[in-house]
């Protein structure tokens, strides 16, 4: 996606991805190939999340920010492709939409790369691992764990495609870790950061703290701050030039492994992992 045109977060933490006003610069693309009809489409298509999985043209308007009167006529047509179901009144997203996960999930490189190796560790710990990779906002889920034996999943929502918070996941701050020190800082600059849980870490000073001590550490731990009873343990997956291509991270409830346990008996599987990975990556 174009830089002009990325998620962008207002006060009440909603996801909007206004199109570029047509003075704006464009990078990566003449403004006479970009299709800004389709860029609005898009926006509305992305509008619909966790939080709001049933919207009107107004709320829809909204979050994408559009005028009504595009918002309904972008809802109108991806109902009549079958993209989006409607009740006359309201939308939400229709199956087909999961023709674009399934094709990435089934083409896509990387999750093919990763799944052995998540599904030996899983079967080694009876533990649930996770791939993650950036986006905006957010961290994706791209490849999971095979459910084994005795293996249970804590944390909501750990599904293959699901978004979480980059700054309450160990995944995030790993990923966020990452970018040179002046991307983070603008990342940061002017961002508020949800306060999901009573633990979730909201302060900009202590936020920047926290990554730089994952820069040092080059693993990031993440106790209930995305969600309560469930800690995270997280490594990178850097390719042979040194390049951040994923997350590696496992999951576990509290009276199972404390974090200095993660640390101990699971931080060295994972770093093996990431190693053994690397050449493929």
């Amino acid at each position: 996606m174009i830089a002009q045109y990325t998620r962008v977060r207002d006060n009440a933490g909603m996801s909007t991805a206004p199109a570029p006003r047509s003075s704006e610069p464009l990078q990566g693309i003449a403004r006479a190939d970009f299709i800004e009809g389709m860029a609005k489409g898009m926006a509305v298509l992305e509008s619909f999340d966790t939080e709001r999985q049933r919207l009107n043209a107004t709320q829809a308007a909204e979050r994408a920010g559009l005028t009504r009167a595009a918002a309904r006529r972008h809802l109108l047509t991806l109902a009549y492709l079958g993209y989006l179901d409607t009740d006359g009144t309201h939308y939400w997203l229709s199956a087909k939409v999961l023709r674009f996960s399934g094709s990435y999930l089934a083409s896509a490189r990387l999750p093919r790369l990763l799944q052995p190796t998540l599904n030996r560790l899983a079967a080694q710990t009876r533990e649930s691992f996770s791939a993650v990779v950036l986006d905006g906002d957010e961290v994706v889920i791209v490849a999971r764990s095979a459910a084994v034996g005795g293996q249970r999943l804590m944390a909501y929502g750990l599904h293959l495609g699901a978004r979480l918070p980059v700054h309450a996941t160990s995944t995030g701050r790993v990923l966020l870790a990452a970018l040179p020190r002046a991307a983070f800082s603008a990342w940061l600059k002017g961002r508020e950061l949800p306060r999901l849980t009573p633990k979730t870490t909201v302060d900009h000073k202590a936020f920047r703290a926290i990554v730089a001590q994952v820069r040092a550490d080059d693993y990031a731990v993440a106790s209930e701050e995305h969600e309560l009873g469930v800690h995270a343990l997280a490594v990178p997956l850097r390719d042979m030039k040194g390049r951040m291509v994923a997350a590696l991270n496992v999951v576990a409830a509290p009276q199972r492994l404390a974090p200095e346990t993660l640390r101990q008996d699971l931080l060295p599987l994972l770093l093996e992992a990431a190693r053994e990975l690397r050449p493929l990556l």
